[in-house]
């Protein structure tokens, strides 16, 4: 059943500013997480930061575009898959990932990504396409369209380059969108039940038109995420969620304590 309730946590992010990284500890004191229940056992959502996600499921603990100084990922378990969604600093860096890649760990990443990885790495990971499915340990992960629709931002994320990712757990559809803007593919989803969806100028989108996308495909849980740059620019999640509808319940991450 869906909820209809919005709610906030107490953490506003409503103020301009450049992204800003506290001492790990002071970092770690202040993240908070969510539990989700699913059919085959409970899935913790830890923000990192900004674009970075940890997920502790029945599959496996998976690691969202985590990068940042290792040390961020220390409190949490081991990855055992890493997903990348493309290129940009806030997103993949070779140096992290090297760090967070363990003898188990596995790495699904879009196929330009793929192609920069180091041979040690890259023996660990797979690539998949636009449109195209993956599987990690029964796991069915679809990679969903990321890019830019207005004209003007169309370099930042050409289409046909980088990824989101739906991760389809037992009767539990996570959505995970990456950079990009409010697209068709973002629009036509279905019986999502958990989504991050970014917003920021002029990377991606604004407030208006991620509460657009959201208030058509309805996940049940959304949390807006990646919504500061690194030039200062800040899109209010609070905002966002007041645009949102009844339909789905907003959740509110400590992605910049």
């Amino acid at each position: 059943m869906r909820q209809t309730r919005r709610h906030f946590l107490a953490t506003s992010a409503a103020a301009a500013g450049a992204v800003t990284l506290l001492p790990y500890a002071a970092r770690a004191a202040a993240h908070s997480s969510d539990t989700f229940e699913t059919n085959s056992g409970d899935i913790v959502v830890h923000p990192v930061e900004h674009a970075s996600i940890v997920l502790e499921t029945p599959a496996g603990t998976i690691y969202v575009d985590p990068v940042g100084d290792p040390s961020l990922y220390d409190d949490f378990p081991a990855a055992d898959l890493i997903l990348i969604t493309h290129e940009h600093g806030d997103h993949y860096n070779a140096e992290t990932l090297a760090a967070l890649t363990k003898d188990g760990t596995q790495i699904i990443t879009n196929p330009a990504v793929f192609a920069m990885l180091a041979e040690d790495v890259k023996a660990k990971a797979s690539e998949v396409a636009n449109g195209a499915n993956a599987t990690f340990n029964d796991l069915s992960i679809e990679a969903i369209p990321a890019y830019n629709i207005t004209e003007e931002r169309k370099n930042f994320h050409p289409l046909g380059r980088d990824n989101g990712y739906v991760l389809n757990f037992e009767g539990f559809r996570v959505y995970i969108s990456g950079d990009t803007e409010d697209t068709p593919e973002m629009r036509a989803l279905q019986n999502i039940d958990l989504a991050f969806v970014c917003m920021n100028l002029p990377f991606t989108m604004d407030i208006n038109a991620a509460a657009s996308a959201v208030a058509e495909f309805k996940p049940t849980y959304v949390y807006p995420y990646h919504y500061r740059g690194k030039d200062g620019g800040t899109q209010d999640p609070e905002a966002f969620a007041m645009r949102v509808g009844t339909d789905t319940e907003v959740k509110m991450g400590d992605w910049y304590s």
